[in-house]
C-alpha cells in the first residue's frame, strides 16, 4: 500500500543540490520519501521500497540505525486530532491540511443546496458526518442526470479538494478488478460516469457499502484482511439504469441533477477557498438527524422519484428477460402459450398469468 500527500511546494527535496533525504523503516522493509512531480502542479509524497545496500553506498553503514523505525501500519481515520503514529505504527491515513476558520462560504452552499434540493439539510448531514465521523457507514450517494452541465463532477471534485488524498477516483473496471490495494484506507471511492448494470457488480458495490472489513490484494503480495470504512459517491448520465437496484434496497441515496443556469469556470476555486470555513461550520453545526439506521439515516428519508426511476427500469429489464426466456421455451416445445404459476412470475415481476405468443 502506497500513502500519498500532496503538497504545494514548487521544488522538490532534491533541487538545488544535495538535500536530507528521509528514510523509515516499517517492519523489515526499509521506505525512501520522495515528492513526485505531479501533471497539475505541485508534488505529491510517495513512499517507495528502498534498498538497504544501497542505503550504505549512500549515508554509511552507520546511518541505517538512526532512521525512524515502526513495527507496521494501521489505518485510523481521523480529521481532528489526526495521528500520524499510532503507537508503533505508521497511520495510512492521511491528514488533511486545512484549518477551520470561521467564514462564509455561499459557493458551497450553492453547491450543497444544487445536489441535494429539497434534502439540503441530509446533505450537510452526510457532508458533517464524513468529516467528524469518517468511519460511520453511510448510503451509496448516487447522482444522476441525463443533461449535461449539471455539477455533478463539481461535486466530486469538491470532495477531493475536501478530503485531498483520502479520496481516490476509480472507473467502472476498478471494480471488477482483483488488486484493490489503491482503495485501501480511503475514506471516499468516487466514480463518474459510472455504469454497473451487471448484477455481480451490483451485489459486490452493496456488499462493500456494508462490510467492516475487506480483503486488500496487490500485484506480487499476499492478501491482507483490513477494516473498510469507504463511502461510494457514483455520478451517471443514465437515469434509468446505472446500478441493479432492487425494490426495497435500503442502502441506495439517488438525486437527479438540475443542470446549471450558467457556466462559471473559476467555481471550484472559489469552492476550495472557502474550505476553512466550511470545516469550521461542520465543526459546530447540530445535525438535523440521529443514527437510525447501519447507514445512519431512515431509509424513508432518503426515498426519491429518481430511486423509484432505476427500480421501475430493473424491474421491466427482468420481465423482458423473462418474456425472451419464455418465448424461447414455447419455440422449443412448438406450442402457442405458457401458464407459470403466479407465485413464481410474481417473485420477479409482481405479476403472473399466462404468456402467449400472440
Amino acid at each position: 500500500m502506497e500513502a500519498n500527500k500532496v503538497t504545494k511546494s514548487h521544488k522538490p527535496l532534491s533541487d538545488g543540490g544535495m538535500a536530507k533525504e528521509e528514510f523509515i523503516r516499517v517492519g523489515t522493509t526499509l521506505y525512501k520519501i520522495v515528492e513526485q512531480p505531479r501533471l497539475s502542479g505541485g508534488y505529491v509524497k510517495k513512499r517507495i521500497p528502498w534498498n538497504n545496500e544501497t542505503l550504505r553506498q549512500d549515508y554509511g553503514k552507520d546511518y541505517i540505525g538512526s532512521i525512524p523505525k515502526y513495527d507496521g501500519f494501521c489505518t485510523v481515520p481521523e480529521h481532528i486530532g489526526y495521528r500520524p503514529v499510532i503507537g508503533k505504527f505508521l497511520n495510512l491515513y492521511e491528514p488533511i491540511d486545512h484549518q477551520p476558520q470561521e467564514g462564509d462560504f455561499p459557493s458551497i452552499r450553492s453547491l450543497v443546496e444544487h445536489s441535494f434540493g429539497e434534502q439540503y439539510e441530509l446533505g450537510m448531514d452526510y457532508l458533517q458526518l464524513l468529516y467528524l465521523q469518517p468511519v460511520q457507514k453511510l448510503p451509496i450517494l448516487l447522482l444522476v442526470s441525463e443533461e449535461r452541465n449539471t455539477g455533478k463532477s463539481t461535486f466530486l471534485n469538491f470532495l477531493k479538494a475536501l478530503f485531498q488524498n483520502n479520496v481516490t477516483f476509480n472507473t467502472n473496471e476498478d471494480f471488477r478488478s482483483q488488486f484493490n490495494s489503491d482503495w485501501a484506507g480511503k475514506l471516499l471511492i468516487v466514480v463518474d460516469e459510472v455504469l454497473l448494470n451487471r448484477r455481480e457488480d451490483s451485489e459486490r458495490l452493496k456488499n462493500l457499502s456494508t462490510t467492516l472489513s475487506y480483503k486488500v490484494e496487490a500485484k506480487g503480495k499476499d492478501r491482507d484482511e483490513i477494516a473498510f470504512f469507504a463511502k461510494f459517491v457514483l455520478c451517471s448520465n443514465n437515469e434509468y439504469l446505472p446500478v441493479i437496484i432492487d425494490a426495497g434496497e435500503t442502502r441506495y441515496w439517488v438525486r437527479k441533477i438540475n443542470r446549471l443556469q450558467s457556466d462559471d469556470t473559476n467555481f471550484l476555486q472559489r469552492l476550495k477557498a472557502e474550505i476553512p470555513a466550511f470545516l469550521h461550520f461542520l465543526t459546530n453545526r447540530k445535525l438535523s438527524t440521529e443514527r437510525e439506521s447501519r447507514m445512519w439515516f431512515n431509509p424513508s428519508l432518503l426515498h426519491t422519484e429518481a430511486l423509484q426511476r432505476i427500480i421501475r427500469s430493473n424491474r421491466n429489464r427482468l420481465e423482458i428477460e423473462l418474456s425472451e426466456l419464455l418465448l424461447d421455451i414455447m419455440a422449443t416445445m412448438n406450442v402457442d402459450s405458457v401458464s407459470l404459476p403466479y407465485c413464481a412470475v410474481d417473485a420477479l415481476t409482481g405479476k403472473g398469468g399466462e404468456t402467449s405468443s400472440a
